[in-house]
């Protein structure tokens, strides 16, 4: 099937490579199906781009944790694994979107850590899993480096 992007312009995607989020995404609930693309030629690439089929103009960068130093051990509700598809863990991969800070020298890029997106690569079905408050299960590592 061949859908428009802001990002992409026209580009051709196969049925099964498409991602649903049946609850939307947090601000975005109409959009429910989605892409992922990176750069071509990169074999492991650090971040991905996360693009609406449902709105054109509308994609988030998304990035693993581990590559910001992050390590999650989420717990899924019931009706949260349900939703995925009752996922085998080694199915489950958790990533966070990349917004851009603005304001007077808040210049860069943050991650959103408190609504880390959760994917079934398997079933292809995502959730956005909203936190109240981060817990101390959340790892911190390689934030400092040898000087």
């Amino acid at each position: 099937m061949k859908v428009e992007t802001y990002l992409f312009g026209e580009v051709e995607i196969s049925p099964e490579k498409i991602i649903e989020f049946p609850q939307g995404m947090v601000g975005f609930e109409a959009c429910k199906r989605f892409m992922l693309a990176h750069e071509d030629g990169v074999s492991e690439p650090a971040s991905f781009t996360l693009q609406s089929l449902d709105d054109p103009g509308l994609a988030f960068q998304i990035v693993d944790p581990a590559v910001l130093g992050f390590n999650y051990e989420l717990a899924l509700g019931d009706a949260e694994s349900a939703l995925l598809g009752s996922p085998a863990p080694e199915d489950v991969v958790v990533m966070q979107v990349l917004y851009r800070k603005e304001g007077e020298g808040a210049a860069g890029l943050g991650a959103n850590l408190r609504a880390p997106l959760i994917i079934n690569t398997r079933a292809r079905l995502g959730l956005q899993k909203v936190m109240e408050t981060l817990r101390p299960n959340i790892t911190l590592s390689n934030l400092a480096c040898a000087v």
